[in-house]
């Protein structure tokens, strides 16, 4: 078969948008879980952190599923959501829309650029919750705020949230980011193990100052990612619970692909994220799939210039996280 898509990223986390509203496409859900494995191969002509599969909704102005590069599927992508918010306002000609996702509808926005001629878009992270059995987390308590998880480390402490992807966050200082402890915990957590039996993102943060924070984030079904979306937004609201960061003001989050801006608000017990940045694209490409023999060929490739003036922004961003240490 053939399929159009395009190559985007938001802050450097890439994935294949493939548009299901004006192509004929019908895949079933093991082609879908197969396209993500073959396409996003590192080692192949595209490569990619997952597939954004761009649907007809019922009663918003699309649909996004996620498939991560090993095949399975992620309830959310804050980063992805970007590329899918873009994507579907120019094809609709709307500065702002709705888009169904798994767990949500969310709100989803064209803002002004967070860097010179670097197209941007809002979108809305939700639900929040703290539930452990929303993650899930198997401990003897129904929340982890800030405390101490024996089994990972003597010394970090950790918060667990699903927004909705669960996500496991500590608060860390500069030797902890140095060190081989992240990768250590991550390939615990998301190997056969008692706590999280769904594996977990895992996020260490560094508090830079007031209103900047540093993300690095092994994600679930991906590995070390330049950057997660749902991550740094919950990041950013760890922060503002611990008092490093103020609700309802702008964050600036930094991570290995650029940064982000994210607003954490409080509505009486419930929190929502808006998360802030690029939607970048990198190329438009044809290609030829062939799953029963596990092969894809690209009939053309068109490269957008785009790449050119985010790199400005990573940058920027690289020099001030070295100023920082990091």
């Amino acid at each position: 078969m053939r399929i159009d898509m395009i190559k985007g990223h938001g802050s450097g986390n890439d994935f294949l948008i493939i548009d299901e509203i004006t192509n004929a496409y019908s895949f079933s859900e093991g082609e879908r879980a197969a396209l993500a494995r073959l396409l996003c191969d590192r080692s192949s002509d595209l490569g990619a952190d997952g597939i954004l599969f761009i649907m007809k909704s019922e009663h918003a102005a699309g649909r996004m599923r996620v498939f991560n590069a090993d095949g399975s599927e992620a309830s959310m992508c804050g980063n992805g959501l970007r590329l899918v918010a873009r994507y579907v306002c120019e094809m609709l000609g709307f500065k702002e829309a709705i888009i169904e996702t798994m767990k949500a509808d969310l709100k989803v926005s064209q803002q002004e650029d967070i860097y010179p001629d670097v197209t941007t878009y809002q979108v809305e992270i939700s639900p929040v919750s703290f539930r452990l059995a929303d993650l899930p987390l198997n401990l003897n308590a129904d929340d982890l705020l800030n405390k101490k998880i024996p089994e990972l480390s003597d010394a970090l402490t950790f918060s667990a949230l699903a927004v909705p992807n669960p996500h496991l966050i500590s608060i860390v200082e500069l030797e902890h980011l140095k060190s081989e402890i992240q990768k250590q915990i991550s390939e615990k957590v998301n190997q056969p193990n008692e706590l999280f039996p769904d594996g977990v993102n895992v996020s260490f943060v560094k508090s830079l100052s007031p209103g900047r924070i540093y993300v690095n984030t092994f994600e679930r079904g991906v590995g070390f990612t330049n950057a997660c979306g749902t991550a740094m937004s919950a990041s950013s609201l760890v922060t503002c619970l611990q008092g490093l960061n103020n609700l309802e003001e702008r964050i600036n989050v930094y991570n290995n692909g650029g940064k982000v801006q994210c607003v954490v608000h409080k509505n009486d017990e419930n929190f929502d994220i808006d998360l802030i940045g690029n939607a970048t694209y990198l190329f438009r490409a044809e290609v030829d799939v062939n799953l029963a023999s596990e092969n894809f060929t690209v009939h053309s490739k068109e490269a957008f210039t785009e790449q050119d003036i985010y790199e400005k922004l990573q940058i920027e961003a690289q020099a001030y996280l070295r100023g920082a240490g990091l």
